[in-house]
C-alpha cells in the first residue's frame, strides 16, 4: 500500500516538472561534496566567486559545520552576501573584490543575470545560451592573489578547500594561487567544454593542470546545460590531494 500511494505521489509531482529521490551522494550534489569535504577533515572553505552565497548555503544546508570564507567582486552581490551570512558566526564575507593574479585593480563586465559576470569578454555562445546573461556594464574592482589574503583566514593546523566559480578566470585564480595550491585538500572548479569567455582555458588543460599539482579528479557534476539542445556547457569538478 505504501509503495502505491508513493507512486502516485511521485506521478502528481512529474506531472507538474519535478521528481523525488532519496538524498543520496549519487543524486545530490551539495551532500556528495559535504561527503568529500568529511572524509579529508577539511575545516575550512574558501569561496571564491560566490555571488550571494549560494555554494556556501547550500553546504550549510547539509550540515557543514566549518568554517567559510566567501569572496565576491559586485558590489550588489556582496551587499547580500554580507547580509546572508549575518548569523552564522563561522562564515566570512572578505573585502568587496575579485580572486586572480595579481593585486590591484581590474575591469568586471556585469551580466544581467549577476552570476554570469566575468574579467573576462562573453561569447556569443554563452549569451545565446542563458537567458539575461548578456552583458549591461562595466564596473572596476580591486583584485588580490589569494596567496596574498588566505593567511589571515587560516591557523596552522586548519585544512583547507578552494572553490573557485569565476566565469572563465579560473587559471588566472589558479596563477595567483601556488602557494595555497601546495597546502590545500581540495579544489572544486567550473570548468567549460566549449569557449564560453574570450581566452579561458577549457576542460582539459584544467584537468591535466589541477593533476600536475598533485591532485586526482574525484567527482564530476552537471553545471551548465544549453536548454535547446541539452548540449553540456559547463560542469563542475572536484579534486581532491593524491595520498601517496
Amino acid at each position: 500500500m505504501l509503495k502505491s500511494i508513493q507512486k502516485i505521489i511521485k506521478k502528481i509531482v512529474q506531472s507538474f516538472g519535478f521528481d523525488i529521490y532519496r538524498l543520496s551522494p549519487s543524486s545530490n550534489s551539495s551532500l556528495q561534496m559535504l561527503k568529500g569535504l568529511n572524509h579529508f577533515e577539511v575545516d575550512v572553505v574558501f569561496d571564491i566567486g560566490a555571488n550571494i552565497g549560494q555554494f556556501a548555503s547550500e553546504l550549510r544546508s547539509m550540515g557543514y559545520k566549518g568554517k567559510i570564507v566567501s569572496f565576491e567582486p559586485l558590489p550588489d552581490a556582496h551587499k547580500k552576501l554580507i547580509e546572508k551570512a549575518s548569523g552564522d558566526k563561522s562564515w566570512d564575507i572578505h573585502t568587496q573584490c575579485a580572486i586572480g593574479d595579481f593585486d590591484g585593480e581590474i575591469e568586471i563586465n556585469v551580466a544581467g543575470n549577476s552570476v554570469s559576470s566575468s574579467i573576462l569578454p562573453m561569447l556569443e555562445k554563452h549569451s545565446d545560451s542563458a537567458k539575461n546573461s548578456a552583458y549591461i556594464g562595466k564596473i572596476k574592482s580591486p583584485i588580490s592573489c589569494l596567496d596574498s589574503v588566505v593567511g589571515q583566514y587560516l591557523s596552522d593546523s586548519e585544512k583547507f578547500f578552494i572553490k573557485i566559480d569565476t566565469q572563465g578566470f579560473e587559471w588566472q585564480v589558479l596563477d595567483g594561487a601556488t602557494e595555497s595550491l601546495a597546502q590545500a585538500q581540495g579544489v572544486l572548479c567550473e570548468l567549460s567544454l566549449v569557449p564560453l569567455y574570450q581566452g579561458q582555458r577549457l576542460w582539459k588543460e584544467m584537468i591535466e593542470r589541477l593533476q600536475a599539482e598533485g591532485f586526482v579528479l574525484w567527482a564530476v557534476q552537471k553545471g551548465f546545460t544549453e536548454p535547446l539542445t541539452g548540449q553540456t556547457l559547463q560542469i563542475d569538478a572536484i579534486f581532491y590531494r593524491k595520498v601517496i
